[in-house]
């Protein structure tokens, strides 16, 4: 089977695509010795790898270091038929430099190369006019304009990979990196400050040290308002659903293991879990809202200050948020954190965080612990 290596920087769309490609048939593969995770799936008969997104070909972090050396690992199979490596439309320089860099890897492997400019969506929106076509003859390497988001470019993107029948004509071990995608920018980039001058006026606005704390603080009161208060309806009614089919199937059966298996595993056990389900899903919903908006960002930076006090850092703030809904997925989102210790620190810190299921917990130990006074 043919195997397509999907890799990029972070935040570039690379999962999106990837997700739409596959269908989102996808299997997680963990390797030993740090939090790093490669997703599997399958367009037709070709097996697509998608990497964790790296800043450098040159490994800072651990889970850098492991997420590279598996990419090196893969490159000398015999089965990877084509690296595809996705760029930001709107960051082409910052893009273009690990671009090169990994094209130049792959090169050496003698693995043909394929660049994804992403996010053309937010480019088209702006009116900026990136040439393309003068960027693949400087580079000799075939660009694909997609957006995962609204679909656009993905048949073409799909032809290729049924088919990478292209050629390099460029020896790209000539270049250096870092000065060609300057080079690059500065010739074909498109005059981006629109872009730029819309998020330093969202910055200034939300990152100020006045609006930016009052902002932050009405913003995760909706945000607790919504997973402790407004989500009570939604579990009342589901907890008196899954007790309405309890009480009629468990009525019409007879005494019995099967009858105490469906009553106490079934609806006494996973029904307990589905009742919190609202409440984990409209925190996820204002979670990804934060996340596309690009606040989620901005309130890690604020938040870093008083979280370094702790031993923390900015990027302990979003798992720590998740946990008010399940800690599970809040320690997987400590994945992000570069720094082992704080890292580590957050996922110990992690099941403290309040939510609805660790209340009764709570209850249960204060009446245990704490003596009735008169």
């Amino acid at each position: 089977m043919d195997t397509v290596l999907l890799i990029g920087k972070p935040n570039v769309g690379k999962t999106l695509l990837f997700n739409k490609l596959t269908g989102l048939n996808q299997k997680v593969a963990n390797f030993s010795g740090a939090t790093v995770s490669l997703k599997k799936g399958k367009l037709k008969d070709t097996q697509i790898i998608d990497f964790p997104g790296s800043y450098s070909i040159n490994p800072i972090s651990i889970d850098e270091k492991i997420a590279i050396n598996k990419f090196h690992q893969e490159l000398e199979s015999q089965n990877v038929s084509l690296l595809i490596i996705v760029l930001d439309a709107t960051k082409l320089e910052s893009s273009l430099v690990f671009a090169l860099q990994a094209a130049q890897k792959a090169h050496s492997y003698n693995k043909k190369t394929l660049f994804v400019l992403n996010m053309i969506d937010e480019i088209q929106k702006s009116n900026i006019k990136i040439q393309v076509e003068q960027i693949e003859k400087e580079l000799g390497i075939p660009i694909i304009q997609t957006s995962a988001k609204n679909g656009h470019g993905l048949d073409d993107l799909k032809k290729i990979i049924a088919n990478p029948n292209f050629t390099h004509s460029i020896n790209l071990f000539d270049i250096n990196p870092e000065e060609k995608a300057r080079e690059i920018n500065q010739k074909y980039g498109g005059n981006i400050q629109p872009i730029l001058e819309l998020q330093n006026r969202l910055d200034g606005l939300f990152l100020s040290n006045f609006f930016g704390g009052i902002s932050f603080f009405i913003i995760m009161l909706l945000i607790f308002q919504s997973i402790f208060t407004w989500a009570s309806p939604l579990m009342e009614l589901t907890e008196a659903g899954i007790n309405f089919l309890a009480s009629t199937i468990t009525t019409s059966l007879p005494n019995g293991m099967l009858k105490d298996f469906i009553a106490d595993a079934l609806f006494g056990g996973f029904g307990s879990f589905l009742v919190f389900v609202p409440q984990i899903a409209i925190l996820t919903f204002f979670i990804g809202l934060l996340e596309d908006s690009g606040y989620l960002a901005r309130a890690a930076l604020i938040c870093h200050k008083p979280l370094s006090f702790f031993g923390l850092n900015g990027k302990s703030f979003i798992p720590l948020l998740s946990g008010h809904a399940c800690a599970i997925p809040a320690i997987m989102a400590s994945r992000s954190i570069e720094s082992p210790r704080k890292r580590l620190i957050t996922i110990l810190t992690i099941p403290f965080t309040v939510c609805s299921a660790r209340l009764p917990v709570y209850a249960l130990f204060t009446i245990v612990l704490i003596p009735p006074t008169k």
